[in-house]
């Protein structure tokens, strides 16, 4: 299973401009959120303090990434990076200098 770093922000064009329907959209999705943490796909998450933006970190393949973060849009626009641990990056290194000594 890959690790993923996402950044999210808001999209202000699909935003309600009523205050309640905001904060009733805004709920929603914090509903999914937990629900995907409770499921184990969001190991953390969190909103800057800008309310508009935050970051995610989650564990899936990118099939089921992607079908999960699907219904989030076009409410939430997304930028998705895998990352690899302190471990499997010393193992990359590992491996490109044994593959440069040939």
């Amino acid at each position: 299973m890959s690790k993923f770093y996402i950044r999210w922000w808001k999209n202000q064009h699909t935003i309600p401009t009523n205050p309640a329907e905001q904060a009733k959209l805004w709920m929603m999705l914090l509903e999914w959120v937990k629900a995907e943490q409770k499921a184990g796909l969001f190991k953390d998450w969190g909103s800057c303090v800008d309310a508009g933006s935050g970051y995610c970190i989650a564990e899936s393949d990118e099939m089921s990434l992607q079908s999960q973060l699907l219904k989030y849009q076009p409410f939430i626009i997304f930028s998705i990076k895998p990352v690899l641990s302190a471990e499997q990056t010393m193992e990359s290194i590992k491996r490109a200098v044994a593959a440069a000594k040939g």
